[in-house]
């Protein structure tokens, strides 16, 4: 499912237009990304956490050459699904 099927989808099930649906989506998106940004942890009971992990730096190969080159670090984020969306999903 994609961007747009899941504004659909929302649309039909709470009986709002579209454009709310979108509106919200993109809310919902933004505010989970800046509170990421920020290093805060998002925790949504029953659907799961959104988290920052860091990753270390590393050293890689391109292999379009096999030269090695360094990977610095960063952090990315990491979501872990909830109890309840599990069980939804088995």
């Amino acid at each position: 499912m994609n961007k747009a099927k899941l504004i659909e989808q929302l649309a039909k099930v709470t009986r709002q237009p579209k454009t709310v649906c979108k509106d919200f989506l993109e809310a919902f998106i933004e505010t989970v990304g800046k509170s990421l940004r920020g290093d805060k942890t998002v925790v949504l009971t029953g659907f799961g956490t959104f988290t920052v992990m860091k990753r270390k730096s590393r050293v890689g190969v391109n292999p379009a050459t096999g030269k090695k080159m360094q990977i610095p670090a960063r952090k990315v984020p990491k979501f872990r699904p909830g109890k309840a969306l599990k069980e939804l999903v088995s």
